[in-house]
């Protein structure tokens, strides 16, 4: 059930919340109230855009009440700050040797949690790992499957494992997680509209909102290799179901570097339709 309620010594009549629904299914009785009607709910979105227009916060849904949201008046980033975090994000590769403390972390995933999603389907899974103990003993096992493959034969676009591993035996570096202390895997159901998409659009709102704490992020094409392509059955012993499809991994902690500006990466490639 949807739970749609309207306060009705508060709600203005305006309207705005049938206009912007989605799936157009809200309609305003004939005292001016909003209402959905029974054989209507299912074709809810569930995304709570009725809880979020209405000025006078009048309308709760889904059990969600409007006090609990935050509230949005003059309380986003200035233009020059989004631009700053956006130009001034960068890959990080040097950790400090700390777990982040656990509140931290949820914080970070609860907001991450929030990123649109294809059909409003909200089926990201966020695999993580919050230990840097735990994070090496997973490093250790992956390098072991990897030493297997390489054996039987690697792919010929991924043949640079070889090299890595190498330098893992030889000198210690880590080229898996970069020596950050946590990682987290997205993955989706293959079965829903959008699973890769979903789950890059979940990691890119991680990794703004992490980098806005002070923390360092990398997106980690080689553990994204190592787990979906070259030792894909490391997969039930991190819980990923066998539905899923993955996304991307994100390696990230307490960054041991601190970058002092913005690089300089000119204009993009654009072009218009005539």
């Amino acid at each position: 059930m949807l739970n749609f309620a309207v306060n009705r010594q508060t709600c203005n009549h305006c309207g705005h919340c049938a206009a912007d629904c989605p799936a157009r299914i809200i309609r305003l009785d004939e005292d001016g109230f909003p209402a959905i009607a029974a054989d209507q709910e299912p074709a809810c979105y569930r995304c709570q855009h009725c809880l979020a227009i209405c000025p006078p916060g009048a309308i709760s849904i889904l059990g969600r009440q409007p006090e609990d949201s935050l509230p949005l008046a003059r309380r986003f980033p200035e233009p020059l700050a989004m631009e700053t975090l956006i130009k001034g994000r960068r890959a990080v590769r040097r950790y400090r040797e700390e777990n982040l403390p656990p509140e931290l972390i949820a914080k970070l995933l609860e907001v991450a949690g929030h990123a649109p999603s294809g059909r409003n389907a909200r089926q990201v899974r966020f695999t993580l790992v919050d230990d840097r103990t735990r994070l090496a003993g997973l490093r250790d096992e992956l390098i072991t499957l990897l030493r297997r493959r390489i054996e039987a034969g690697l792919p010929e676009r991924l043949s640079f494992f070889a090299g890595l591993v190498k330098l893992w035996d030889e000198e210690g570096i880590d080229f898996l997680f970069r020596g950050a202390p946590h990682l987290l895997i997205t993955s989706a159901p293959g079965e829903v509209a959008t699973p890769i998409p979903d789950c890059l659009i979940a990691l890119s709102y991680f990794e703004l909102y992490a980098q806005s704490q002070g923390l360092g992020t990398v997106w980690d094409g080689l553990a994204t290799w190592a787990i979906s392509d070259l030792a894909p059955e490391i997969r039930p012993r991190l819980g990923i179901p066998a539905d899923h499809v993955i996304g991307y991994a994100m390696a990230f902690g307490r960054p041991a570097v601190k970058y002092a500006r913005t690089v300089q990466h000119g204009q993009p490639l654009v072009h218009v339709v005539r």
